[in-house]
């Protein structure tokens, strides 16, 4: 077995607190202190590079949610400011071609609507009065339009004709009614009933024209050919499209008469097209499709009139994201997750990759996920949102042949008067197949070396997902609370090619259980904790994990289940994304292999559960419902085991939307873990 330790300094930036006497003078970070966290998101360079307007994000703890607002600062970080007066949520922002405005969408007392802000002057017009809020901005090359996606709504259906009541009565309401394979979404609950459309809308004010049409949703990426003529687009327009969920196409659209061409047929998704400043390409981002667990998005080029396909990552084995044309034509700027980390790296037609930076991301504060993005100037400078283990995202600035410079210190206010728990980077070899194995452990502030603390082991969600060496609130505020936590990356994470993410195909849970329990041997034999001082929890895959794991040993002091699959049978047909696991999770559907189905179930171990045991749940979820965690809790109960079932009002999955949800949970934990230690 092997480790080592990456602790991460900024040059000229903020760094690690060390736990010397000055930072005895700092305190702990606390559960209050979320609510003044800030990050930065979406920066978007302008053409010359000059400017850079990016999202600024807040919670307001009186309102307990989250706003953000559009800031602008020069690219040396010089006149930081609001853009607007506005105090109304914004976001969306892009440079116009020639930089002399910005488009952006604010949202009003009727809905969010598009407005366009002069840079020189700094007046601000309202274009639009929309039925739905728009997206996916996108400038014509002549700056005369701005295309957008925008849902349009359309009449449920309708099953009986009802009997008129009488004057004044008060009857139930009508009932809701669907014939759709997708009718809800977590976080969003009930999907009114409609299509995503393309829209254009001149950039001086006037009427939003629709360019696509039929029920198919368009959208995602916008990209205008420099022309002006076409409009390239993702969307799945074949007439199985809701079975054939997983499969998309590149289209153009003709702006002026509204003809549509298909450009790829593989099955499978091609997504993301972009167009090159020379109108000679088209790169998009997919993969064939092999019906499987995991699979790396590819990075494809393509003539601009559909012809000469031609992957130009093979052999790369990462997940490319957010291509972006180099403006000579010759290349793109790309994102892919690395072993924990998000990068940005170029690459040239013939398929050679630089890296330029590692550190993108900043953008979920819950949890340390891969997140965050970046935008090109003309001159190929990177404006991008840089994470770090210490703070939230910041807006930073990347030039050729240069290292990356930091904008903002959103965070300074607050996270430079505060300890923090320092991080370890360790890798351990599994002891299924002595694969390598990451994770990270973050120490309580001011750890001493001398002394054996309580471990807390943090599984992610996903589970085909990555954490990573970032900032997060949930862990530090554990660390706070004075234990070790430890966050592994086992098999089945993505950033480490497409065959360790796929081992889980068919097989989950399985030997991930090994790799974080080989982990937590591990720490044990570095003498950073020891047996009778163990904890263990996890949210949605990683409270999967969680029940598994207290299913199959009895080492644990305590756990905290958040947001579990139990049964996956009943999971799997009452989840708002119930019709998307057959044959990629495990062969057919529930009631074709009942067999499989209930062997990877953690309700099936149950039975040898003994560890004093939190169960908890966001009462609104829709992806894990809260029918599958009373499952284990009334189990519990049914056995005699200490347990506690904590259902959390007006939360979804995502617990910690709202940050007195996100309080709410780790409190809880804490709390549960104290009883036990």
């Amino acid at each position: 077995m092997y480790s080592f330790i990456r602790f991460i300094v900024f040059t000229g930036c903020l760094f690690y607190i060390s736990a010397t006497a000055t930072a005895q003078e700092f305190k702990k970070f606390e559960y209050l202190d979320v609510f003044q966290l800030e990050y930065a998101g979406d920066p978007q360079i302008a053409p010359n590079g000059e400017q850079i307007v990016y999202r600024r994000t807040g919670f307001d703890i009186m309102k307990d949610r989250s706003a953000g607002n559009l800031w602008i600062l020069n690219s040396d970080g010089s006149n930081h400011r609001k853009l607007t007066t506005r105090e109304g949520n914004e976001s969306n922002a892009r440079w116009s071609p020639s930089g002399d405005r910005i488009a952006f969408v604010s949202s009003t007392d009727e809905g969010s609507e598009i407005y366009v802000y002069w840079v020189r002057s700094g007046a601000i017009a309202k274009l639009s009065q929309l039925e739905n809020s728009p997206s996916n901005l996108q400038w014509s090359p002549d700056g005369s339009a701005i295309a957008f996606s925008m849902k349009v709504n359309s009449a449920a259906p309708v099953i009986a004709k009802m009997p008129s009541k009488p004057k004044g009565a008060k009857w139930a309401e009508s009932p809701r009614i669907t014939d759709r394979l997708k009718h809800e979404a977590d976080g969003a609950g009930y999907l009114t009933p409609g299509f995503s459309h393309i829209f254009t809308i001149p950039s001086e004010g006037g009427s939003p024209r629709q360019l696509t049409s039929g029920d198919f949703n368009h959208g995602g990426n916008l990209s205008w050919s420099p022309d002006g003529r076409y409009i390239y687009f993702s969307a799945n327009r074949n007439e199985d499209w809701e079975y054939d969920f997983r499969n998309s196409e590149v289209y153009a659209i003709h702006t002026t008469n509204g003809t549509i061409k298909a450009l790829t047929e593989q099955s499978g998704p091609d997504a993301n097209p972009m167009v090159s400043p020379d109108g000679n390409y088209i790169a998009y981002t997919g993969y064939a499709d092999k019906v499987q667990t995991y699979q790396v998005w590819e990075l494809h080029v393509m003539d601009a009139s559909g012809n000469n396909k031609r992957t130009i990552t093979t052999g790369f084995d990462r997940s490319v994201g957010n291509p972006v044309w180099a403006e000579n034509s010759k290349g793109l700027y790309f994102t892919y997750d690395d072993k924990g980390q998000t990068k940005i790296a170029y690459i040239s037609l013939k398929g050679e990759v630089t890296d330029i930076v590692s550190n993108m991301g900043g953008t979920t504060l819950g949890r340390p996920y891969a997140s965050g993005s970046f935008s090109l100037s003309e001159a190929g400078e990177i404006a991008y949102t840089l994470s770090r283990p210490d703070r939230p995202a910041d807006v930073a600035l990347v030039e050729k042949g240069s290292d990356f410079k930091v904008l903002t210190q959103l965070n300074e206010d607050i996270l430079g008067h505060r300890t923090l728990g320092a991080m370890e980077e360790i890798w351990y070899k599994s002891s299924v197949d002595g694969r390598d194995i990451q994770g990270w452990i973050v120490y309580p502030p001011n750890y001493d070396k001398q002394k054996t603390y309580p471990l807390l082991v943090e599984n992610h969600g996903g589970p085909i997902l990555n954490y990573g060496d970032r900032f997060s609130t949930e862990i530090q505020l554990y660390a706070a609370a004075g234990y070790v936590v430890f966050y592994p990356n086992p098999r089945g994470s993505t950033s480490y090619g497409e065959e360790f993410g796929n081992l889980l195909y068919n097989n989950y849970p399985g030997e991930d259980y090994n790799d974080v329990m080989d982990g937590v041997d591990e720490l044990i034999n570095k003498g950073i904790t020891e047996e009778g001082k163990l904890f263990v929890t996890g949210g949605s895959a990683g409270g999967i994990m969680t029940a598994w794991i207290i299913g199959k040993n009895n080492r644990f002091n305590a756990a905290v289940v958040a947001k579990p699959v139990m049964n996956w049978i009943s999971k799997t047909l009452v989840a708002d994304n119930y019709y998307g696991y057959a044959d990629s999770r495990y062969p057919g559907q529930p009631w074709e292999n009942f067999e499989t189905y209930w062997k990877f179930s953690p309700i099936s171990l149950v039975g040898n559960v003994e560890t004093p045991t939190m169960v908890m749940v966001g009462m609104d979820d829709l992806r894990t419902p809260p029918s599958e965690a009373k499952q284990l809790y009334h189990a519990l109960k049914l056995r005699k085991i200490e347990t506690v079932l904590v259902e959390i009002p007006e939360a979804s999955h995502g617990i910690a939307a709202r940050p007195s949800n996100l309080i709410t949970k780790v409190a809880h934990t804490l709390a549960w873990f104290e009883k036990y230690k």
